[in-house]
C-alpha cells in the first residue's frame, strides 16, 4: 500500500499523535513511528510534526507506506495480553443497556474517563477486551463523553460498524439529548446558542472558551422544569460536537451547569445537600444502525442526579422529546 491520508474525526480531536497511530496501526512502534516523523514522513496537513504533537478535527494526516512488518530490523519482545480482572468485567457488563451482532451501547458512570491519559490508566477504552466475548474483533469507540459526564456512550462491535457509526457522527445524522440540572433559569423557555468555541489560551487545550474567530458550535435548549428561580432542569441538544460544548453553553444563557466548577467557578455549586458532582447527563440518542434501520436508546440518570431529580421533583422517568418538532 501506498501513502495514504486520514482525515481526523471529531471524536480523535485532541488526541497525541503517537495515540492516534497506536489506534490506526497497533503494530507500529513507538520508535518507528518517531523516525518516520522526524523524517518528514508523517505530517499534518502537509506540515511536519513532532511526537508530541496533538490532532485536530478535520486535520488530514499523511500516512507513509508502512507494509506488512511495520517494525523491520527491530527486534520486538511478545506483547503480552493484559488480563482484565473479574471487577473490570462486571463493572463493563454492568454498563450495558443495549447490544447486538453490530453495536453496544453503554450507560456511562461520571468520573470513569472514555480514553486514556498521561494520568489516567483506568478508562472505558483499555477495559473494552471485557466486551469482546467470542467477537473476532476488540470493539471500538466512535465518540466520547467527558470524564464526569454520564449517559449513553456507543461501541461498534466490529469495523463495518465502527464506519457507518463514525459517518452519521461526522455528517450529523445523530439526535442526542442532554439532561442537566442549571443554577438559576434561562430568560426564554427554549432556543439556540449559536456562540463559536476555541481553545482557551494556556490550558494546553483543557478549557474551551466563546470565541469570535473559534469553530461554529450550535446547541439547542429547552427548559423542562425549575424550582422557583433556584435551579432548573434543561434538556440540550448538540448540533455540532465541540468539546465542553454543552458546558460553555450552559454558561452562556447565565445558567452554569451544577457542579462545573471548571466553567461556572463558585457559582455552580448549590448549598445544602445537593451533590458537587457535575450534573450533566447523555439521556439518549437516535442514530442510523449499521444493520439498517435506526438505533434509539435511552439510559437512566446517576444515583446523584436521581437525589436531585426527588430533591426538586422533577420527573426523572420522562422519555418525552421536547426537540421533536425540530426533527420532524
Amino acid at each position: 500500500m501506498g501513502v495514504t491520508h486520514h482525515k481526523i474525526q471529531p471524536f480523535e480531536d485532541g488526541w497525541r499523535i503517537d495515540k492516534w497511530f497506536k489506534q490506526k496501526f497497533p503494530d507500529l512502534s513507538f520508535g518507528r513511528l518517531s523516525k518516520l516523523m522526524r523524517t518528514g514522513q508523517v505530517r499534518a496537513d502537509g506540515k511536519r510534526i513532532k511526537a508530541g504533537f496533538r490532532v485536530a478535527e478535520g486535520m488530514e494526516i499523511r500516512v507513509p507506506p508502512i507494509g506488512d512488518n511495520p517494525n523491520a530490523g527491530k527486534a520486538r519482545a511478545p506483547k503480552l495480553q493484559k488480563k482484565q480482572s473479574d471487577e473490570d468485567s462486571r463493572l463493563m457488563r454492568d454498563m450495558v443497556i443495549y447490544q447486538d451482532n453490530s453495536v453496544i451501547v453503554l450507560n456511562k458512570p461520571p468520573g470513569l474517563a472514555v480514553q486514556g491519559g498521561s494520568k489516567t490508566t483506568r478508562h472505558i477504552d483499555g477495559l473494552l477486551d471485557c466486551l469482546q466475548g467470542d467477537n473476532p474483533e476488540r470493539p471500538k469507540l466512535v465518540h466520547r463523553l467527558d470524564k464526569d459526564t454520564s449517559g449513553v456512550l456507543v461501541i461498534a462491535r466490529n469495523s463495518a460498524a465502527a464506519k457507518s457509526l463514525t459517518e452519521s457522527f461526522r455528517n450529523r445524522r445523530t439526535s442526542k439529548i442532554y439532561w442537566a440540572l442549571v443554577v438559576g433559569r434561562p430568560e426564554r423557555t427554549e432556543g439556540t446558542v449559536n456562540a463559536p468555541l476555541d481553545k482557551e489560551p494556556g490550558t494546553r487545550g483543557e478549557r474551551m472558551m466563546v470565541a469570535d474567530k473559534g469553530k461554529k458550535a450550535v446547541t439547542d435548549f429547552y427548559v423542562m422544569d425549575s424550582a422557583l428561580r433556584s435551579t432548573s432542569w434543561v434538556a440540550f441538544k448538540p448540533v455540532t460536537g465541540r468539546t465542553h460544548q454543552i458546558r460553555v453553553h450552559a454558561t452562556v444563557l447565565d445558567t452554569p451547569i451544577v457542579g462545573d466548577g471548571k466553567y461556572g467557578g463558585k457559582t455552580a455549586f448549590l448549598d445544602g445537600a445537593v451533590s458537587k458532582k457535575l450534573h450533566l447527563h447523555a439521556r439518549s440518542i437516535e442514530i442510523n444502525h449499521p444493520d439498517g434501520g435506526l438505533l434509539d436508546v435511552t439510559a437512566d440518570l446517576p444515583r446523584h442526579m436521581k437525589e436531585s431529580w426527588d430533591m426538586f421533583g422533577f420527573d426523572k422517568q420522562d422519555k418525552s422529546n421536547p426537540f421533536a418538532e425540530d426533527e420532524a
